[in-house]
């Protein structure tokens, strides 16, 4: 099975401090990934290298058979779907929810003098019905909540049918009935043999989908543990993460959670 993303002994140092450190991480074709781990854990830094958004320091970086360092990012990343926070703060707050989307197209945040098609229309309106915002798509991007953009993205992140998909936090924001709305959404994502290798971070083991198949747990800017999620979140492995001892428990359906013993 082919890799789409490859990281050999990646480091990146800002201000004499590593942000993440000597991390090696492969992800192939068909896997969906969480990433897991505490607040500057290194989480952000490790998708923006994945997304081709940050240079490593030190290191290799293989992003869709492409070296990061030897290829035009333009040309890369409109291969890469990305659903994340930058990214929403880069699209005008008078851009309407079908046009966040379907400028994706061009790889633009806000409608200019692109030419679209029926085509685009009907396929962003249909990734807009897919994410349970169809009824939003007249509404202008300033003026959904938290969640409601949040779904938006994940639909704008698709529109490329991209090889490989990111979606940063995408339950933030989110009462329980929109996050386990969304969490429904995710698992079909992840069950479809067809959908783009999937890297998901979250601050919540609740908001893992079913369906995933890998984790990757960060401490520190390092690896505590990765490899096939039912090997690697284990109660001791989550406990050394957050650094706290934790109970875990995997509910029927392939879902998880922890509290604090």
């Amino acid at each position: 099975m082919a890799s789409v993303l490859d990281l050999k002994h990646v480091t990146v140092t800002r201000n004499g401090k590593n942000l993440i450190d000597k991390i090696t991480w492969q992800v192939d074709e068909g896997e969906r990934w969480v990433v897991l781990g505490p607040n500057g854990a290194g989480k952000t830094t490790l998708l923006s290298i994945a997304a081709a958004r940050l240079h490593p320091t030190h290191g290799e970086v293989d992003i869709l058979d492409e070296i990061l360092g030897a290829v035009d990012v333009f040309e890369l990343r409109p291969r890469i779907g990305l659903s994340s926070a930058p990214v929403a703060a880069q699209i005008p707050g008078n851009e309407t929810a079908l046009n966040v989307v379907i400028t994706a197209a061009y790889g633009v945040s806000g409608r200019w003098n692109e030419e679209y098609d029926s085509f685009d229309d009907n396929q962003g309106l249909a990734l807009l019905e897919d994410w349970g915002v169809a009824h939003l798509a007249d509404r202008t991007f300033g003026s959904l909540s938290e969640g409601e953009k949040k779904r938006v993205l994940i639909a704008r992140a698709l529109m490329t049918d991209p090889e490989m998909l990111i979606l940063d936090e995408p339950g933030a924001g989110m009462d329980i009935a929109g996050r386990e709305d969304l969490v429904k959404r995710l698992t079909h994502l992840a069950q479809d043999p067809y959908a783009p290798a999937t890297i998901l971070v979250t601050h919540h083991l609740e908001e893992i989908p079913a369906g995933f198949t890998h984790a990757l747990l960060l401490r520190d800017g390092q690896v505590v543990a990765a490899g096939s999620i039912e090997s690697t979140l284990t109660q001791e492995n989550v406990s050394a993460t957050y650094g706290m001892d934790l109970d875990l428990t995997v509910h029927p359906g392939g879902r998880y959670s922890a509290f604090a013993r």
